[in-house]
């Protein structure tokens, strides 16, 4: 089974990350072992100076509908979204939907400004001077200076939460998601952690936690177990795409999670 990951995220040469496509790796990333082979016998030998190439076989209805909808999630659940949802959801399901419309908006899009918008920007400008390749950072080397913005970007959000008087439990939502892209960093060097497994696990926690103390609006229990099925969606769809290993997925849902829950 041949599975298209040419869109999002292209795939980088070398032996970073794991693909489906690349039968050497087991969906947990390791190396497989090769068997032993019997000697070739001289027919065996004849018929390998003139290898027939398999036909390609094209992907069948249902791989071409679960990689589009993988596609789709990653798009939609770009970790550079993640602080924007999780202020929407703080407008919509705790004591902060008694704001006014015109407070929540401006503040949709400060945040908006502060996390998507500029490291946008400052990412165009590092393709433009060659420090960075490709624009989906599929690359592990490629991560560091992008981790490094969207660190400062969470961490200037959570200054200005507090200083506008926002409660504690949101300003270490963007706090906690800082500290969590900090982890993330520090094991980049080493590893390819999932950084969308990261985003959506941090918004997991935001939920738990107005749930227990934000005043929640009922529907607050609805959503988190939506968010918990979605971030299973999400972990599953990044290591079928063959961007991540089972365990850097697991790996990302730890660290946001806990980063989140711990500071808030």
């Amino acid at each position: 089974m041949k599975i298209d990951t040419s869109s999002y995220y292209p795939e980088t040469g070398g032996e970073e990350g794991f693909s489906l496509n690349r039968r050497e790796t087991t969906l947990f990333g390791e190396v497989k072992k090769e068997e032993d082979s019997a000697v070739p016998t001289a027919e065996e030998r004849k018929a390998d100076t003139n290898p027939r190439p398999e036909p390609e076989v094209p992907p069948k209805e249902w791989e071409r509908v679960v990689s589009g909808a993988s596609h789709f999630l990653s798009w939609v659940l770009v970790p550079l979204l993640m602080p924007v949802y999780g202020l929407l959801l703080a407008f919509s399901l705790s004591i902060l939907d008694l704001a006014p419309m015109s407070t929540r908006v401006g503040f949709t899009l400060i945040v908006a400004g502060i996390n998507v918008l500029v490291p946008m920007m400052l990412v165009l400008l590092l393709k433009k001077m060659g420090i960075v390749d490709d624009l989906g950072l599929n690359g592990r080397k490629e991560r560091l200076i992008p981790y490094i913005i969207s660190i400062v970007a969470l961490a200037g959000t959570a200054v200005f939460m507090y200083y506008k008087g926002a409660p504690h439990w949101l300003v270490w939502f963007f706090g906690g998601g800082a500290v969590g892209g900090c982890v993330n960093l520090i094991v980049n060097f080493w590893w390819k952690i999932s950084a969308h497994a990261a985003g959506i696990a941090g918004v997991v926690a935001l939920l738990v936690r107005i749930a227990r103390d934000g005043n929640p609006h009922p529907a607050v229990f609805g959503w988190l177990i939506a968010s918990i099925i979605i971030a299973g969606l999400l972990g599953s769809s990044r290591v079928w795409l063959g961007r991540h290993t089972v365990w850097q997925v697991m790996a990302g849902l730890l660290v946001g999670f806990t980063s989140v829950i711990l500071f808030t």
